[in-house]
């Protein structure tokens, strides 16, 4: 595969150590490269192409062996985390039938960047937002690091969710807008809104902190809480999470839905009218 400044080469490991490389700038997309046998899991609206060799299958799950060879009640349990973070109770496993090379490509849903991660360089583990995965070599665990309650009328009534991708191998964490690696050093704070805070590895203290007074609440327009973060550890944030960009999206459309509304039009409902919207 060509160069760039995320493509990887194998090196021994439990999971499918398979090799990939992300192209494109702000709207990037993921192309991983497998060898016979070797399989990704994404859900199937990530796909974007994948040669003819490459089989899909549908597992309950988050297709990891674990879930696989565990009976009944194991599949289950792989299936529930899955459901409590919001994703399908389903995975789809990428997997390479033929011979030779064969490559499939994914791509995020909204505008931002892919981070590449080798969880056994974190440890094992990375906690991240529940909607940011999106793929993995097969293998990868997909569960729950924490829900907290306190939140339910903030978020859609299920709560603060944060995702814990587990294992060995290769994940693929979808961040929108730009990556912000930092490095927390013992006892360092960090406070970031919610929204931003993309992942962090189990090290770093978590809790969620009230974000000013009534004022704030009232016309802040950033959120109730902050998420505060104490090291050691690393933390990624994201300079422009998708739920921020809707609501812009949503308040600049109006109760017209955007139609004819140029920035600063004065033409207002007679657009409108020429435009035979009324």
């Amino acid at each position: 595969m060509s160069s760039s400044p995320w493509a990887h080469h194998r090196s021994a490991s439990i999971a499918d150590d398979i090799d990939f490389e992300i192209k494109g700038q702000e709207l990037q997309f993921l192309e991983i490269e497998l060898d016979p046998g070797e399989s990704a899991v994404a859900e199937a609206g990530a796909l974007v192409w994948k040669d003819g060799a490459i089989g899909m299958t549908t597992v309950f799950g988050d297709g990891s062996g674990a879930d696989q060879q565990g009976g009944f009640m194991g599949k289950l349990l792989g299936a529930g985390k899955r459901l409590v973070t919001g994703e399908s109770l389903f995975t789809t496993v990428f997997t390479h039938n033929g011979h030779g090379k064969a490559r499939v490509a994914f791509a995020s849903p909204t505008p931002g960047a892919i981070l590449p991660m080798k969880l056994s360089d974190v440890g094992g583990t990375l906690i991240c937002q529940k909607d940011s995965f999106l793929a993995a070599a097969r293998g990868v665990s997909i569960g729950v690091a924490f829900q907290r309650k306190v939140m339910t009328g903030l978020f859609g009534g299920e709560g603060f969710i944060m995702q814990k991708l587990e294992g060995d191998g290769w994940v693929f964490v979808q961040m929108g807008g730009t990556i912000v690696e930092k490095e927390l050093r013992p006892g360092e704070e960090l406070h970031v809104d919610t929204g931003c805070l993309a992942a962090y590895t189990p090290s770093v203290e978590f809790d969620l902190v009230t974000a000013g007074g009534v004022k704030s609440v009232l016309f802040g327009g950033e959120g109730l809480f902050f998420a505060r973060l104490r090291g050691p550890g690393k933390v990624w944030i994201q300079s422009l999470p998708f739920s921020r960009l809707a609501g812009r999206m949503l308040a600049a459309a109006g109760s017209r839905g955007g139609q004819n509304r140029g920035e600063g039009s004065v033409l207002g409902g007679l657009g409108d009218f020429i435009g035979g919207n009324n």
